[in-house]
């Protein structure tokens, strides 16, 4: 027998929950639940749902998230079409391809756009609880909206998306805030990050002095514990804002506090891709050890002119999907059944014909009804009723069908007698079976 094959180290089957699995990734079941939940919260917000490609061109990541991004220098899945030659990535974000796709389509010519998506990203990283080399996210993306009046809505809509997921914001998940400022600003900050980490070069570990000259923001998003103090007496971005920036963040502020959502000013919240400027945001949890991070983003007004577009405001976030979704699991969250309305049992092979067209009538009524299907007894059939959770059993046995019936057993609730319901008034029956 030859050698069974297994998915790639860090990407993950989403399994039924019925299917018994050592490792504790969420169900697809729990997924289904989330993604109902997203579509319902981002169409009360008036989002409009896209798709961009997997693959796109490598340069397209390497312009828009910056070259000495851990990203670009580290992570990504970039490969060389052997048909062409092109030079191609597995997208390891959406951002860049959704405003490539905007740029190339001319999509915002009639005016701006409020968009989302969900799908794979892939990161070559070490695969770890609530990391992994393909992941997913839900993108939400602002296009063409410059005021602060926009970042405010993305973040309370996603205290809105926290709320129909059972999360209580304080509670389960907070909110952290910075402004990085327009690029004069940041290029003045960056010049005295670099004059202060020079004066102290002997105190900076190896992937901080790799960074001095290329990107000394990320220094202040280091996790090495030996230079927290350093790190922590460095010059402060907000010293360098000038009356535009902090006004705009002024006014995100009041808005949020009009809102009754509770924040924390984080200066050294920078994010990880080079594109982001002003409002900068994450919501972070204490639940799940070093990942704490379940959502982030930010303004990103000069990421339309960096891939070849017009100049164009832009703000938006990415939510990690298994990471919220193992937050949720680790809560013990009560999520909705997905059980089935009821649980079809055939009496025999001359029961078929019948009970399908009954059970189709029920599913034309919006209800969901498993049929059994194997053959088997009709007490083998009843155990694999009751282990599907659905709220009731139709019989479909040679004596019910003889009188032109189904028979309506409960399975959930003790002491509710079985009925007889008629074929031929299905439609009738079946409110009251959606309803009960």
């Amino acid at each position: 027998m030859s050698n069974v094959l297994k998915a790639i180290k860090g990407m993950n089957d989403i399994l039924p929950g019925s299917v018994p699995r050592k490792d504790k990734l969420p169900d697809s079941a729990l997924w289904s639940w989330f993604e109902t939940t997203v579509r319902s919260v981002l169409g009360r917000y008036g989002y409009q749902y896209l798709l961009t490609p997997t693959v796109e061109p490598t340069a397209l990541f390497v312009r828009g998230l910056g070259e000495v991004t851990d990203i670009v220098e580290k992570e990504m899945y970039s490969f060389v079409d052997a048909m062409n030659g092109d030079q191609l990535t597995l997208r390891p974000e959406a951002t860049a391809g959704i405003v490539r796709a905007m740029v190339e389509h001319n999509a915002l010519y009639n005016g701006p756009l409020r968009l989302w998506t969900m799908g794979a990203m892939f990161r070559h990283e070490r695969p770890q609880k609530g990391r992994y080399r393909q992941f997913h996210q839900l993108d939400v993306e602002a296009l063409g909206f410059a005021g602060p009046d926009v970042d405010v809505e993305l973040i309370l809509m996603v205290r809105r998306l926290w709320q129909e997921l059972g999360l209580v914001v304080g509670q389960h998940v907070r909110l952290e805030l910075n402004s990085l400022g327009q690029p004069a600003e940041r290029l003045a900050h960056r010049n005295a990050l670099v004059a202060y980490f020079e004066a102290h070069a002997g105190q900076l570990d190896e992937d901080a002095r790799r960074r001095l000259h290329s990107n000394p923001l990320r220094i202040l998003d280091t996790k090495n514990p030996a230079m927290q103090a350093l790190v922590d007496a460095a010059p402060r971005l907000m010293d360098f804002l000038g009356p535009e920036t902090l006004a705009h963040f002024d006014a995100v502020k009041a808005a949020l506090d009009a809102a009754g959502l509770a924040y924390r000013v984080n200066t050294r919240l920078v994010r990880g891709m080079d594109y982001y400027n002003l409002t900068v945001f994450e919501w972070v949890t204490d639940q799940l050890g070093s990942q704490g991070t379940v959502c982030g983003g930010g303004r990103y007004d000069g990421l339309f002119e960096q891939l070849g577009g017009k100049p164009t405001p832009a703000v938006g976030f990415g939510l990690g999907i298994e990471r919220l979704l193992l937050l949720i699991q680790e809560l013990g969250l009560a999520v909705p059944d997905a059980a089935p309305d009821a649980y079809a049992v055939i009496g025999d092979a001359s029961a078929l014909p019948r009970a399908l067209v009954t059970i189709e009538a029920l599913r034309a009524q919006g209800l969901a009804v498993l049929m059994h299907a194997g053959g088997g007894s009709i007490k083998a059939q009843f155990k694999r009723a009751d282990a599907s959770g659905a709220r009731f059993a139709l019989v479909f046995g040679a004596d019910e069908l003889a009188q032109g019936m189904v028979a309506i057993k409960p399975l959930r609730e003790a002491g509710l007698a079985q009925t007889l319901r008629p074929l031929a008034e299905v439609a009738a029956w079946a409110r009251e079976l959606r309803n009960a």
